[in-house]
């Protein structure tokens, strides 16, 4: 059986390291009515409260030097926020390999977007319609959904 336009399911993946929303619009593409799916976020504190101690130091023997860091620092905080990206990629590739939605627009930041699309199947980017290069996680559905409709009244 084929869905006609009108019943087609379309996700909206918003993201931006720390927290994920997927929300689902049921209307009219030109003035779609989004709700909540599901929501997700981390505890991802800055990289100095996640350290145990300090890189690792190194004197060069000269007379004078100054101490080097030896090692660079971790950024545990930078991969907290990769490894959540490519989660929720994988909770998206999964929901598209299953036929949760037929249509996916992504908004994120330039950052999270591209370890977002790194992460993408190939059953995902069939129905990924629209990427949004923006931070919207906190704001209000309503700004989300004036993005979702430019975006898709162009498709």
């Amino acid at each position: 059986m084929t869905r006609d336009f009108s019943d087609r399911i379309t996700w909206v993946a918003v993201a931006d390291g720390e927290k994920a929303v997927i929300l689902r619009n049921d209307d009219l593409d030109a003035s779609p009515s989004l709700r909540l799916v599901e929501a997700t976020e981390i505890d991802n504190p800055p990289s100095r409260e996640q350290a145990a101690a300090r890189a690792g130091r190194n004197n060069d023997g000269r007379a004078g030097s100054m101490r080097k860091s030896a090692f660079e620092e971790t950024d545990f905080h930078r991969l907290a926020k990769t490894e959540f990206a490519r989660g929720f990629a994988a909770k998206l590739n999964r929901a598209a390999a299953a036929g949760a939605f037929d249509r996916l627009v992504v908004i994120a930041p330039p950052s999270t977007l591209g370890e977002l699309r790194a992460e993408y199947h190939a059953d995902l980017k069939k129905r990924l319609v629209s990427e949004i290069d923006r931070d919207l996680t906190k704001h209000p559905i309503a700004d989300i959904e004036r993005q979702v409709a430019a975006a898709l009244t162009k498709h």
